[in-house]
Formats: C-alpha cells, sequence, structure tokens
C-alpha cells in the first residue's frame, strides 16, 4: 500500500497579514498530482487543517475542494483533527462521508476504531487519534493522571486492544497530533504545555507499523517509523532552512516500511537578512532575496528614516523589521520580538506580572492564572 503522509495544512492561515490562500491552493494542486503520479492509495492528514476553530469561508472551500480532488483520483482520505481545529466541528457529517472514501476522525469515542482500507495483502488498520486536550479526554476516559502521556497512553492501549483482536498479521497505521520527545519546534506551533505534561515519548507508539504524525511544521524522522511530515509551506521566518513536502510510504506485505520525502514547490520563500539599512539596500549578494518573504534585522547604531518604506523599494516583500544596533547594550540577547516565540502563554504572564509590577506574581497568582489560561484552552477546543 501507497499512504501519502501529509499534516499542518492550516488553511486560512496569514503571514503577518498576507493571505497565504494562494500558496495553500498552489500546495493541493501539487499534492493531488503527487497523488497521481505517485499511485497513493491512501492520503493521511495528520491534524490542523484548519488553523483556527471557525475557519475562514474560502478556507472551508478549499478544503472541500481538495478532498473532492484527492477522490477523484481513487486514493481515500483519513484525516484527524489537530489543536487548532475544532474537534466538534470537523467531526460534523463524518459518518455520512465515509461512503465516500474520505475518513474524517475527530471524536474520543472513535480513537481505538480504525478505518479499514484493503490492499492485494490484506487489510490496513488506520487509526486515527486526534489533538487530545488532556483536560477533555482524562474525565471523558476516567483517567487519574494529566497530561498529554497519559491520555495518548490510553488512547495507544485502545489501539492496541483492537489490533490484537484482528487476524495476525493485520497491518496498521497510526495517526496522531502531538509533541513527540525530541522533536524540534519552530516559532509558528501553538503552544500545547497548559494542562499536564506536553511532550510524549516515541515508545508510546509501539505496536503501530507506521505512525503518521502532525503538530511541528518541521519534517522529522523520530524513527524510521514514527515521521513528523511538516507543514507544506512556512509559517514563521524560523522555518528558512526547513524542506516543506509530504512522506510517500509504502507499506508492504508484511508491515515493513519504506519512506522517501516529496519536496513541495515553494511559491515563494522566506528569509532572514540582518545588517546596517545602506549595506543591505546596496549589497549585491542579497539580489536573491528580492522575491522572499523577509524578516529584517537593522544593525544601525541610530534607527534609519522611513525603514521600511526605504527597503521595500528594493525587497518588496519585506513583512517585519527588528532593531539591533551593533553597540547597544545587551545586543546579543535576543529581541523582544523573538522571546515570546518559545514561551508558555502563562511564562509570558508572569514576565508581564514582574515588569509591570516589580515583583513576581505570588504563588496564589500564578495558580490562579494557570487554571484561567486551561478553562480557556478546554472551552476553545470544545467549540
Amino acid at each position: 500500500m501507497r499512504i501519502l503522509h501529509t499534516s499542518d495544512w492550516h488553511l486560512g492561515r496569514t503571514f503577518h497579514r498576507e493571505s497565504l490562500l494562494g500558496a495553500q491552493a498552489a500546495f493541493i494542486d501539487h499534492l493531488v498530482e503527487t497523488v497521481r503520479a505517485e499511485r497513493i492509495d491512501v492520503v493521511a492528514v495528520a491534524g490542523d487543517l484548519y488553523d483556527r476553530a471557525l475557519p475562514p469561508v474560502d478556507a472551508v472551500r478549499l478544503l472541500d475542494e481538495a478532498l473532492r480532488r484527492i477522490r477523484d483520483t481513487g486514493a481515500r482520505a483519513v484525516l484527524i483533527s489537530g489543536n487548532h481545529d475544532s474537534m466538534v466541528r470537523l467531526d460534523y457529517g463524518s459518518g455520512l462521508i465515509d461512503a465516500a472514501g474520505v475518513h474524517l476522525r475527530s471524536s474520543l469515542d472513535g480513537v481505538g476504531s480504525p478505518v479499514l482500507i484493503e490492499d492485494g495483502h490484506g487489510p490496513v488498520a488506520f487509526y486515527g487519534i486526534p489533538y487530545l486536550e488532556p483536560e477533555l479526554a482524562r474525565p471523558y476516559w476516567g483517567l487519574s493522571e494529566r497530561g498529554h502521556p497519559a491520555v495518548l497512553g490510553h488512547a495507544m492501549d485502545l489501539v492496541r486492544a483492537d489490533l490484537a483482536a484482528r487476524p495476525a498479521g493485520t497491518r496498521s497505521v497510526v495517526l496522531s497530533h502531538a509533541f513527540v520527545t525530541g522533536g524540534s519546534p519552530s516559532d509558528s506551533e501553538r503552544d500545547i504545555s497548559v494542562g499536564g505534561a506536553a511532550h510524549v515519548p516515541a515508545a508510546l507508539y509501539d505496536g503501530a507499523d507506521y505512525v503518521a504524525l502532525g503538530h511541528l511544521h518541521g519534517r522529522q524522522r523520530m524513527s524510521e517509523t514514527v515521521r513528523y511530515s511538516g507543514s507544506p509551506i512556512a509559517y514563521s521566518f524560523s522555518e528558512e532552512h526547513q524542506v516543506k513536502g509530504c512522506w510517500i510510504v509504502e507499506l508492504d506485505r508484511d508491515g515493513a516500511v519504506r519512506a522517501e520525502f516529496a519536496e513541495a514547490p515553494v511559491e515563494r520563500p522566506v528569509a532572514r537578512v540582518s545588517g546596517r539599512l545602506e549595506e543591505l539596500l546596496a549589497d549585491p549578494g542579497l539580489e536573491s532575496r528580492t522575491g522572499h518573504w523577509l524578516e529584517v534585522t537593522l544593525t544601525d547604531p541610530v534607527r534609519p528614516e522611513r525603514p521600511m518604506e526605504r527597503l521595500r523599494e528594493r525587497f518588496p516583500h519585506t513583512l517585519h523589521l527588528v532593531f539591533e544596533p551593533e553597540d547597544a547594550p545587551g545586543a546579543g540577547d535576543r529581541p523582544w520580538a523573538h522571546r515570546p516565540a518559545d514561551r508558555a502563554e502563562s511564562d509570558l504572564v508572569f514576565d508581564f506580572v514582574d515588569w509591570a509590577r516589580g515583583a513576581p506574581a505570588s504563588a496564589e497568582e500564578r495558580k490562579l492564572v494557570r487554571t484561567a489560561l486551561e478553562e480557556l484552552r478546554i472551552k476553545e477546543a470544545s467549540a
């Protein structure tokens, strides 16, 4: 069986207020052509189909078109919801469209019940584990332990129990949206640390022939059989060196895996450049960057006049400016604009309290902030 593993489409996302819908549509064109050219049997999409729980109408239309075109090739599609999606909204109508060969798995009660897809060697069981918000999944399953390892561990116990009851030699593929220990994040993933431990070990997925992961936006191989496909296009400047695309996975009659990465075309690359304004405007070596989305760090000792307007005369797609004067005190520190990227939401609140009041938040205040953020996350996940 030939499987195309993709994830983190984030349809409807913008990049520094620039629409990415055109680039996302171009990726769908590439994906459909790859499915046809590579004779793909199943397209596995490991979550974050949309960028938010209430996606814009154009994003909904694009997903509808993508699924229709995938089915027109003859391939089936198995999809799960991610932490950016609404489980409830994506699950609506899923039972009806199963018959069309599009299998959405976006509910807790479906975990452990596979989609069975046949090839010439028998059935392959596709188990969809949507993003599991710990404080929704824990009471649903009656678990005492908090955090992602507990709920994902229980989900995999359900998968293994179902697989054990099937005929010997039944092959299995798990789709999961999670942060596996050892993975490398970028600046564009939403923090999922509220609600207990966020990372899960790769060994948690033992027993599956292949694990198609979503959530982290860079392609990564956690093991030969546990992989992230990454997002199809860059959603932050931290992804400037990432190669985007999909894994093409071949599952043989015994469940052995062979995988190769199919690169996706890049409509407009992202890049970071740094230096004094006049040097950047005159440097012939930067000519190749004129068509990129750019984050520019200016190192002039004194902030230049009209820097964005002047930069855009040469680099019309400059989106973000950072000022780091060469000789300023603490110039080696990370700029404030970058500091929030790898911080939990609660830590940012505590930083602000410390800055505004001149004293750190008390233990009671910290508990209150974490509880409030957790309630907001649960409210959003159940919307």
